[in-house]
């Protein structure tokens, strides 16, 4: 599969109600979607043929819809359905899912009231989202530009696709500059996240996570919050202002794509991924798959 362009891939995609070849899943140059960015999507992952949390990422969807100001027309449990379906005719077990809702081409220009609500869904087999080799020693990351907005300037508690443009803007750049990812800001100049990923340190045995107010409070963040708290750790949720990074020993990221991912480096700022690191790493990925698919 590598190389191969995505609208390339063969398969299926399940197109409002309907799944239709792969190659077939096409819209207009004149989506209110890609000019507008009125848009709102989700990351799962499927594991040992279960795809993990897909009823909460599918109400997310519909959350961030209805903040946008549309709704999706169809139910969460259609959705669930729709994807369990997919998932089998692609014939994958650990597969990756991208579910997706847009204003349609019936209108063209910011006001779009009449435009249809269109929703796909697709599924397709990606591994890990950083190399595999320095996710095991701790990837790094840049310190981005680009801040995560105030709430009052953006619909942040939105999986909105316009708010991910300043995303690939730092990730982009970064890269440019052989890192991994970028580490952002808030409007504050607090620490927020990653481009696409929840960030977590740790000092003298305490995890400690930026407070979700600005940015998206992920599912795969509250499950490892949860499985920290199931470990004994104490999880602290509070304002994590750049100069104290210094003081943390641990780093890592948290994300459907990311799973978690240790951190080596933020800018000049170095960590060592140890015990509490390694320790969610497993405890994750033996949340995430099936009781049947680890006896195996």
């Amino acid at each position: 599969m590598a190389g191969v362009p995505f609208d390339q891939m063969d398969g299926q995609i399940w197109f409002n109600g309907e799944f239709v070849d792969w190659k077939d899943a096409k819209i207009h140059v004149l989506t209110h979607g890609l000019h507008y960015a009125s848009a709102v999507f989700e990351g799962e992952r499927a594991y040992g043929g279960r795809i993990f949390k897909l009823t909460e990422h599918n109400q997310r969807l519909h959350k961030s819809a209805e903040i946008l100001g549309f709704t999706i027309p169809c139910s969460v449990e259609e959705l669930d359905a729709a994807t369990i379906e997919l998932l089998k005719r692609q014939g994958f077990s650990d597969a990756y899912v991208r579910p997706i809702a847009w204003r349609g081409s019936e209108m063209m220009g910011v006001s779009a009231q009449s435009n249809r609500i269109n929703v796909a869904i697709a599924i397709w087999q990606w591994g890990s989202y950083f190399n595999p080799v320095e996710k095991l020693k701790g990837i790094r990351l840049d310190i981005a530009e680009y801040r995560r907005p105030d709430p009052k300037t953006a619909p942040c508690a939105s999986k909105a696709a316009g708010l991910y443009m300043i995303c690939t803007i730092s990730k982009h750049a970064a890269e440019a500059k052989g890192y991994a990812d970028a580490m952002m800001l808030d409007y504050r100049g607090q620490v927020a996240e990653a481009t696409g990923a929840n960030i977590f340190f740790v000092k003298d045995g305490v995890i400690h996570t930026p407070v979700p107010d600005c940015f998206l409070n992920g599912i795969t963040r509250q499950t490892v919050i949860e499985l920290a708290k199931r470990r004994g750790y104490q999880v602290i949720e509070r304002a994590i202002m750049p100069e104290e990074l210094d003081s943390f020993t641990e780093c890592f990221l948290t994300g459907s794509a990311a799973e978690v991912t240790p951190v080596s480096e933020i800018g000049p700022h170095r960590f060592t991924p140890s015990t509490i690191c390694e320790t969610l790493m497993n405890d994750y990925m033996k949340e995430v798959y099936p009781v049947a698919a680890v006896a195996e």
